[in-house]
């Protein structure tokens, strides 16, 4: 990828000495401190099957209950336990949350399998033959969904080290789990990727999954998404692609499971933007995949993940088997080529005041390397849809719209330099959140899409009055391109501040020649 680490390198360390307030302090509200949680965790481990007997879960058990006990969780465990033992546990479980507003946890190792959208555990006296055995012999994970809201615990974690090959198969409708969305408040993590095959890890004392997250749980400081990230990153590597963990996220908060972490300052975002962009211009033209696995295994969620993700699947394509999801969309998989030479892309663009509109057409008119050039030179992107370069001026690194892959819950952050045709600066951050997969409606016609929510801000470099950004953006999941974007310019004020400018650019239609 072509190198642009000259523009402003020393306006990128003057983010340390006074950027991002807005986002900030917005940051800071959200992780004000409060009492330690009440953490409450049920550990099930199930081993002795008659049939398909499996190595590691009850070691994977006794592991991590151990673990989490010294993360300030009561844990009540069970260890190969039939259908009446894990329903028990379950209502111990919901008993010590019930009016506490407590932090519950469930972590499961051995088989499950999935039916009609419907992930289940397989208790060890489970003999299913047919479909029909399933509901009767299993617990539905929607069980323990159902006791955490029962019980209203504020945030809820479900671990699920399951997916092994699947002995039940005339039982199941598919192989692994089905994927679901977390409902609010819940992370979902998978062992693998929806509809995939996790590794026992023969030879191992603990499952492949269960060992990096054993690890992970250890190190200091552990914020759950940084945690789960570094997980699939490891499991990923270790497999050679074969498994890629899984999560499904509606957090809006963030949770730490190191309790001491919980109480102390949380290390702004600001001070790091200027070292993660020199580290990833280091690496950014890189044929190594290792080096874009290190470079995530140091900022899981930093301002440029997104694009070493995207980087690193065009380098080494993991070797999981896509699955769509209830709704039947197949997302295009993190590292896919999202244009091609010849694609049309064309656009409404709405003044939210006067409702005047303007039409414009990009057409690809040259790739060179990662970026796609539109009619002949402006603008300028990435393959991920970056914006490089547009009539408001060059960005460094590009403006990230699109993450590379996306789903409900998924957050990002990203910051960059723009640097305007008049040649002055501005800092940018951004941060973004899915909020829905809904319907959206324009010219181009009616398109499930993915509703993200971004806000930032603009600051100058010279020192001059900051601009307030709020987005609504819709991305087509089988394209990963924008059917809908909706943005506000804001300047400081009273209130939310006065809205400048208003402008919807809505998709007309869409040319692919190519594809």
């Amino acid at each position: 990828m072509p190198t642009s680490s000259r523009l402003g390198a020393s306006r990128w360390s003057a983010l340390s000495r006074g950027g991002a307030c807005a986002i900030l302090l917005s940051l800071a509200s959200a992780h004000a401190e409060a009492p330690l949680d009440v953490r409450v965790a049920l550990v099930i481990g199930n081993s002795a099957y008659q049939l398909a007997p499996l190595l590691n879960p009850v070691n994977d058990a006794r592991a991590m209950g151990e673990t989490l006990r010294t993360k300030g969780f009561t844990v009540h465990e069970a260890r190969d336990a039939d259908r009446a033992a894990m329903q028990a546990a379950i209502g111990k479980m919901e008993a010590a949350l019930k009016g506490r507003q407590g932090v519950g946890l469930l972590y499961y190792a051995g088989h499950a399998i999935q039916l009609d959208w419907h992930n289940y555990l397989v208790p060890v006296d489970a003999r299913m033959r047919v479909a029909a055995d399933v509901p009767a012999q299993t617990i539905d994970v929607q069980t323990v969904l159902d006791a955490f809201k029962a019980a209203g615990s504020r945030l809820n974690i479900v671990v699920l080290d399951a997916c092994r090959d699947n002995p039940f198969g005339a039982a199941a409708s598919g192989k692994g789990l089905a994927q679901i969305d977390a409902p609010p408040g819940t992370l979902l993590a998978y062992a693998t990727a929806p509809g995939n095959v996790a590794d026992d890890n023969p030879g191992g004392s603990n499952g492949l999954y269960t060992e990096y997250l054993l690890q992970e749980l250890k190190s200091p400081g552990a914020r759950i998404e940084d945690v789960f990230k570094r997980v699939r990153l490891q499991v990923r590597r270790k497999s050679e692609g074969r498994q890629v963990p899984w999560e499904s996220t509606s957090l809006e908060d963030d949770f730490y499971f190191d309790p001491q972490a919980q109480r102390a300052q949380r290390d702004s975002w600001e001070k790091s933007v200027a070292v993660e962009k020199s580290d990833w211009d280091r690496i950014k033209e890189s044929t190594r995949p290792d080096d874009f696995f290190a470079y995530l295994q140091k900022y899981p969620s930093g301002s440029l993940s997104e694009q070493a993700q995207f980087r690193l699947d065009q380098l080494q394509k993991a070797k999981i088997e896509a699955q769509p999801g209830p709704d039947g969309i197949r997302p295009l998989a993190s590292g896919s080529q999202r244009f091609a030479l010849g694609d049309v892309l064309r656009y409404r663009s709405i003044d939210g005041f006067t409702q005047n509109a303007t039409d414009r057409v990009l057409r690809v008119t040259a790739l060179a390397g990662d970026r796609v050039i539109f009619n002949n030179g402006a603008p300028v992107f990435d393959q991920m849809g970056g914006v490089v370069r547009n009539r408001f001026g060059t960005k460094d690194p590009a403006h990230l719209v699109a993450p590379a892959d996306i789903a409900v819950g998924k957050r990002w952050r990203s910051a960059f330099t723009n640097t305007g045709p008049d040649g002055k600066a501005s800092n940018n951050f951004w941060e973004a959140r899915v909020v829905a997969l809904e319907d959206v409606t324009v010219p181009a016609g009616t398109f499930k899409a993915y509703r993200v929510e971004r806000h930032g801000e603009a600051r100058p470099a010279n020192g001059a009055a900051m601009t307030f950004l709020s987005a609504t953006d819709w991305i087509d999941p089988r394209t990963m391109l924008l059917v809908r974007t909706d943005i506000k310019f804001r300047q400081p004020g009273r209130g939310s501040g006065t809205v400048t400018e208003y402008l919807s650019d809505q998709l007309v239609s869409i040319e692919r020649p190519g594809r």
